[in-house]
């Protein structure tokens, strides 16, 4: 079986996923860095908050456009590549702005939306909206640029299946029956904000306002006027991007842990993927424990270890003790993660590479290019 690299080769878009805290950052920027090293154009994406992708690439910062990483980043690193790496941040604020505006009938209709304090809440703090708009910003690469491949390092979810899940969860807030139900009187009125009075006074209308503030209830009526007859287009968008991800240009990358959870959620994650029928591209296993002592012969003793540590120059016999107490410790945290990723490796069925744990992280183009060969 082809390794993890050689698979993410014959593919044009990549998506790293997995749960928060797994190395998703570090393996998206490899797996485009191999194929910029390779002579393609490549760009990297990401939303994560902590920056980690620009300083594995060596750069002060990253925005929401492409910017190219510099020849002598490269030269830096010792690398010479035949091609191009770009890397971008997505900005989740702005991606919404410019969705809105894409599915405004109008110029005023498009301020109206963007200036209202409902909207500007959930663009920017809604549950989903960051794995929302990382799959829209996906799509807008995939179909407007020219990248040779575009690797999506997804949203440090607590659940990877959250990334999957998320547009249905805004759309269908956007497209919310009962809240429309609500507000019908006043968005049927078409008047700009909602009126509590033209709800006749209702019970439902004053606990509502009791709860939410009425200033808050007549923003949500005014935000849901604004999207009236949008949502169908958002409805659609989202549509494509579930239908590009089925592609078989596309792969999905799952990276774990050896954690129990972080193995679960791997395995729920492949699950959805293939009843969803989405092509996987491999499984990375990273920050594994290294196996110290090969073989299923018994670990040495402290007395095993005494003489060639005294010829290397250690005198302290208690070190002899506690390099052996260590060594037994290593090797049974090994030997358990080892029959957990057994687990993992018989039911996916992909390529798949296990990445020792580090003594460090990876932390700018060098090093990403040795992560590269365990790939």
């Amino acid at each position: 079986m082809t390794g993890v690299r050689d698979s993410a080769a014959a593919r044009r878009i990549v998506v790293c996923v997995g749960s928060g805290g797994v190395g998703k950052t570090t393996v998206a920027a490899a797996l485009a860095l191999d194929r910029a090293l390779a002579g393609g154009r490549a760009l990297v994406c990401t939303i994560d908050p902590a920056r980690r992708l620009a300083n594995a690439l060596g750069l002060s910062s990253l925005g929401n456009v492409e910017s190219r990483v510099p020849d002598h980043k490269f030269a830096d690193a010792g690398l010479r590549p035949k091609g191009e790496l770009h890397a971008m941040m997505l900005d989740v604020k702005r991606t919404w702005d410019d969705l809105v505006a894409r599915h405004s009938p109008d110029p005023a209709r498009r301020e109206r939306i963007l200036k209202n304090r409902m909207y500007q809440q959930m663009s920017s703090a809604l549950a989903g909206s960051q794995e929302y708009m990382a799959m829209e910003k996906l799509y807008e690469l995939a179909t407007d640029r020219d990248y040779d491949l575009i690797v999506l390092d997804t949203p440090p979810t607590a659940h990877a299946l959250d990334f999957l899940d998320a547009p249905d969860r805004i759309l269908d807030f956007l497209g919310n029956d009962a809240a429309r139900v609500l507000l019908a009187p006043a968005i049927g009125a078409g008047k700009l904000g909602l009126r509590l009075a033209q709800l006749g006074g209702g019970y439902v209308a004053k606990t509502l306002a009791r709860f939410t503030g009425q200033a808050a209830l007549s923003d949500l009526g005014d935000f849901l006027q604004g999207f009236q007859g949008m949502y169908e287009g958002f409805k659609d968008r989202a549509g494509a991007v579930h239908a590009l991800l089925s592609q078989p240009e596309v792969g999905f990358v799952l990276v774990t842990s050896p954690s129990p959870i972080s193995i679960d959620e791997a395995l729920a994650f492949h699950e959805r993927l293939h009843a969803e029928s989405m092509p996987i591209a491999g499984l990375v296993a990273n920050r594994v424990t290294p196996d110290l002592w090969p073989g299923d012969g018994p670990l040495p003793s402290p007395e095993d270890l005494a003489p060639g540590l005294g010829e290397a120059g250690a005198r302290d016999g208690g070190f002899a003790r506690r390099l052996a107490a260590t060594l037994a410790e290593n090797q049974t945290l090994a030997g358990a993660e080892r029959r957990a990723l057994g687990r993992l490796f018989e039911d996916v069925a992909a390529p798949h590479a296990v990445v020792p744990r580090l003594e460090s992280d990876v932390h700018d183009l060098r090093g990403l290019a040795r992560l590269i060969e365990r790939l």
